[in-house]
Formats: structure tokens, C-alpha cells, sequence
């Protein structure tokens, strides 16, 4: 049975598939609840919304909900990320030209740089920036008086967070992995915005496979239409479509990627099963430390593929069966 489609197909942006909306949000629900008072709260006092941290691992729609309070609160977003404010004069320029009201969104605020950071301290809690004129004897302090605003912060790693902006935040809240119904119903909810046609079955085999993230679900559905549509010559996708233009991607049944596929590999095969270093995994599998720990490894443990001890990463019962390969039983 197909998903009923729309009949005209909506121009793709960055944005199409983003909702605008906690009616068309799927998932997330206690986070909804909680965002949901914050700013029926503040609307009552007539004041901003607290500041907001989101924490967890990418795609999981931590922009996406930066959008929607800005939309339920009527304010103006203002967005940017936190390698790109390199100098105080930086963010000072971005604080002194918001307007009452504003929502400042800073991706990735776990790289901003520590000493510009200090200029937030006293822009989030007394709205004014204390600058420094001069140096020596001769140095003199001054306040900047900015807007009241909402400073909303995301991060893939809330441990890069330094304490003193951390505690600077009214709430902090983590996203987590969505289930498999959510991840379905996402897709459909796309599938219709895109006039694509689907089954129940192919939408089940693309959910399985996207990592109970809905960055990841909304670009498999895209890749897999292409090749319905390039390779099969179909306008519609069925769950032997979807399962062919999966395996071209080199996607398996558990989502695993060529290079997840290669970290687990190389952690069996090079370290013996583990444990492994970060620092020798990522130069035995020339993959970013980084990209490791924010990109692979989140789901790779949320799976049970790997775990962590004392003395590095290591790989478990299900990830030998995963990959078909014997147990090595080290405990005995």
C-alpha cells in the first residue's frame, strides 16, 4: 500500500523538510513539553525565554527547534557557529546588533573561542558587554548596554562546554535518538512534502537503516528516489527498490556506513578487539578524532557495536556477528 502523496511537488531548499512547527515536530516530546512552558512562561511575564542549551549528536534537530521557538515566540533568529566568532570583536559586532527580543542560535558553541567567551558572561546575564579600553595603569572599563535576547546553544559535545557558560544557561537539554515508529513518520511526512510515493514496507527499510536520525532518514530518502528514478525508471518506491538502492549505497541493515564498518574492522583486526587508543584508531583508520567521537562512535555504542573502557575502544559479541566473524571470548 502506497502513502498518499501530494499532487504538486514543492521546490527543495534547506529548508523544505524543516518543520515550522511543534504540531509538525515528530518526536522529541519532553523536550517539546519543556520548551513548550519556558515560553508560555515568558510570554506571561512579558519577558525572553531563557537562554537554552541543546546537547547531543548531530542531525537530531537541534537547529530545527531553534527555528520553531523563534517562530512561537514571534523573534527574529539570528544564526551563526562557534568557530566563526575568532575575535571579541566578533561577537561584540553580533550582540550590539540584535534587537529586543532576538534569538542568537550559535552552532557548535563548544568551539568558541575561551577568551571571546568571557564576553558572554555578562551579555547573558546583565544584557551589557564589559569592554576593556587600553592597557596598564591607563586601561579603563566601559558597559555596553545591548537588547534583552535568547542566546540558544547547540553541541555535539556538552563535556567541551567550559563550567562558567554552562551554569549560565536556564535549561539544558539533550536530544536523544529517536524510535523507529518517530524516524517512519518522518519519512512519510517528507515523502509527501517531496510528491514522493512509498510504501509501508520501504519506508520501514529506509527507517531501519538512518540511524534513528532524521537528518540522516530525509538524505536516504532523497538518494533512494534518485535511483528509483535513474536506475529503475519508477516514480514510486517499493521496499525491492528501496532494498537495491540501499545496498548501492553501501548501506547495511543496521545503518552502518563503509567508514562505521571500517572503525569496527579495525579495532577486530589491527587491535586484536580492542581496546584501542583514540589517537592509534583514528591514525589506523585515517579518520578525524573528532569525526570518531561526534560522528561514529555515538552510534556505534547506542548499537552495542563497541565500548568503551579504561584503556580505549573496543569491540563486542554483536559487532564479530554483525561483521561475520568467530568471537574472540577474552574473559575466558
Amino acid at each position: 500500500m502506497f502513502v498518499n502523496s501530494k499532487s504538486e511537488k514543492l521546490k527543495e531548499s534547506p529548508d523544505s523538510l524543516r518543520p515550522q512547527g511543534w504540531d509538525n515536530y515528530i518526536g522529541q516530546e519532553r523536550i517539546k513539553k519543556h520548551l513548550r512552558i519556558i515560553i508560555e512562561a515568558a510570554k506571561r511575564r512579558n519577558e525572553t525565554p531563557d537562554h537554552i542549551l541543546f546537547y547531543g549528536p548531530p542531525g537530531l534537530g537541534k537547529t530545527t527547534i531553534s527555528h520553531i521557538i523563534a517562530q512561537e515566540t514571534g523573534s527574529n533568529l539570528r544564526s551563526t557557529t562557534g568557530p566563526v566568532i575568532e575575535k571579541s570583536g566578533d561577537l561584540v559586532a553580533l550582540l550590539t546588533n540584535l534587537n529586543e527580543g532576538d534569538i542568537l542560535f550559535i552552532d557548535e558553541c563548544h568551539r568558541i573561542n575561551r577568551f571571546v567567551e568571557e564576553y558572554l558572561y555578562s551579555a547573558m546575564e546583565d544584557f551589557k558587554i564589559n569592554l576593556i579600553l587600553g592597557k596598564g595603569p591607563m586601561a579603563k572599563t566601559i558597559d555596553i548596554k545591548i537588547p534583552h535576547f535568547t542566546l540558544i546553544g547547540a553541541t555535539t559535545r556538552i563535556d567541551m562546554i567550559s563550567s562558567p557558560l554552562r551554569s549560565r544557561f536556564g535549561s539544558i537539554l539533550q536530544l536523544n535518538y529517536y524510535s523507529q515508529e518517530e524516524i517512519e513518520r518522518i519519512i512519510e511526512r517528507s515523502a509527501q512534502i517531496l510528491g514522493i510515493k512509498i510504501t509501508k514496507e520501504a519506508k520501514s527499510q529506509i527507517a531501519k537503516r538512518s540511524r534513528f536520525t532524521p537528518r540522516i532518514a530525509n538524505k536516504l530518502l532523497k538518494r533512494v528516489r534518485d535511483f528509483s528514478q535513474v536506475e529503475d525508471d519508477e516514480e514510486s518506491i517499493d521496499e525491492k527498490i528501496a532494498v537495491k538502492a540501499l545496498e548501492f549505497l553501501e548501506v547495511d541493515n543496521l545503518g552502518l556506513e563503509p567508514s562505521d564498518r571500517k572503525i569496527i574492522e579495525t579495532i577486530i583486526n589491527k587491535f586484536n578487539g580492542g581496546p584501542a587508543g583514540l589517537q592509534a584508531l583514528s591514525a589506523a583508520t585515517s579518520e578525524e578524532k573528532n569525526a570518531i567521537l561526534e560522528i561514529y562512535e555515538p552510534y556505534l555504542m547506542q548499537m552495542g557495536l563497541i565500548k568503551r573502557t579504561n584503556k580505549g575502544r573496543a569491540a563486542t559479541k554483536l559487532a564479530y556477528e554483525h561483521l561475520n566473524l568467530k568471537w574472540k571470548n577474552k574473559e575466558g
